[in-house]
């Protein structure tokens, strides 16, 4: 399995589309294989699924993320865990063992995009 973390300075970020880089992970059963840190190459809508896609992540992590990326990323075989905060080698950590706590995004994304946010 691979996941992507949204990540700003080691810590899970507020939104994954605005974040500095992306953490990439490899995961075979209970153990890290591989970790790079990748820089976010841009913020366009529909980009980002389809380049984790390519990069063949399973799942992406962040803090917020609207619905219309949840189902782009979903129409990519994507899942997506938002809510999440902390350190990011906490929160690999606690996916690999089934403790990764979720919540509520970070972002509202209605009709007023990132104006209802803090992005």
């Amino acid at each position: 399995m691979k996941i992507a973390i949204a990540t700003d300075n080691g810590m899970v970020a507020a939104h994954f589309g605005r974040c500095p880089e992306y953490t990439i992970v490899d995961i075979e059963g209970k153990k890290i294989i591989k970790s790079e840190v990748i820089p976010n190459p841009g913020h366009e809508p529909g980009f980002l699924p389809r380049y984790l896609a390519e990069r063949e992540v399973d799942c992406i992590i962040a803090g917020g993320m609207g619905p219309r990326a949840q189902g782009l990323f979903a129409q990519n075989n994507i899942e997506t865990v938002i809510g999440v905060t902390g350190k990011v080698d906490n929160v690999v950590s606690d996916f690999i063992n089934g403790r990764l706590q979720k919540g509520e995004s970070s972002c509202n994304h209605g009709v007023e995009g990132h104006r209802s946010c803090d992005h």
